[in-house]
């Protein structure tokens, strides 16, 4: 269907259309009606993004964005809003991506999507002023080997990172290194861990990982990303940096010999 009629298409129209491309993940507006209007978590991510839209810049303008996992493309298009130059947005599941170029033609945003995985970003061959890296890491089997790949490829500057968490909110105070003998710190509250998935959690068998806190924090910063705020619970506000180790996704054998 062209751009226009879909843009201008009776209420009772939009709305089977909505309905046929569900069931959506991202609670949106389009054209007065509800995408997902009975979301578990209520108006979410809306919800969500208010607790933390005043740490990103308000204007966008003369930047790039880069929405990896964008879902139904709700943040794709805030940033638009916000003026970004360009956004560009990628996921792996077609459903998503039909839903979210549904949603910029219906609101009018100019916004380029993209089949990729996180693991194909290298193959954008260019790096972005602001990275959006929501609601992915803990959907990943490999979860440090994205945060590498974002670092080393497309991240020019700021990256958004937000991650489902449980345990501890605090981060416990750890020091660079550990005689063999020393297991109780493992134990301490907030020291950085991650539980594995083998199977499902909340009905969701993508759901692999679930950090703690400041376990969130420790893989960003291994990767190279120097955290500036925590302005939400889940959503730490980061710049890229050189990371702290030259150690990436091959083991250092020779170096584990010297």
């Amino acid at each position: 269907m062209p751009e226009d009629q879909i843009r201008h298409r009776s209420p009772d129209d939009l709305r089977e259309e909505i309905a046929a491309l569900g069931p959506w993940f991202h609670n949106m507006e389009l054209g007065g009606i509800k995408t997902a209007p009975d979301h578990f978590l209520g108006d979410y991510p809306a919800i969500k993004w208010r607790r933390f839209e005043s740490a990103l810049p308000a204007n966008l303008t003369g930047k790039t964005v880069l929405d990896i996992g964008c879902n139904a493309g709700f943040y794709s298009i805030e940033m638009k809003r916000r003026g970004a130059d360009r956004v560009l947005a990628i996921d792996y599941d077609e459903a998503y991506l039909a839903q979210a170029r549904f949603a910029a033609k219906v609101l009018d945003v100019d916004i380029e999507f993209r089949k990729l995985s996180v693991y194909d970003v290298g193959a954008l061959g260019e790096r972005f002023d602001v990275v959006l890296f929501l609601g992915v890491l803990y959907h990943l089997r490999h979860p440090l080997l994205a945060l590498d790949l974002i670092h080393d490829h497309v991240a020019d500057n700021l990256l958004v990172c937000q991650s489902m968490q449980r345990g501890s909110p605090e981060a416990a105070e750890v020091c660079a290194d550990y005689p063999f003998s020393e297991t109780e710190i493992f134990e301490t509250s907030g020291y950085p861990r991650m539980a594995f998935v083998e199977h499902s959690y909340a009905g969701d068998c993508t759901n692999w990982w679930v950090p703690n806190a400041a376990c969130t924090a420790a893989m960003l910063r291994s990767a190279g990303f120097g955290i500036e705020s925590h302005p939400e619970e889940e959503v730490f506000i980061c710049r890229r940096q050189a990371r702290p180790t030259s150690y990436g996704a091959v083991y250092p054998a020779e170096a584990a010999r010297r």
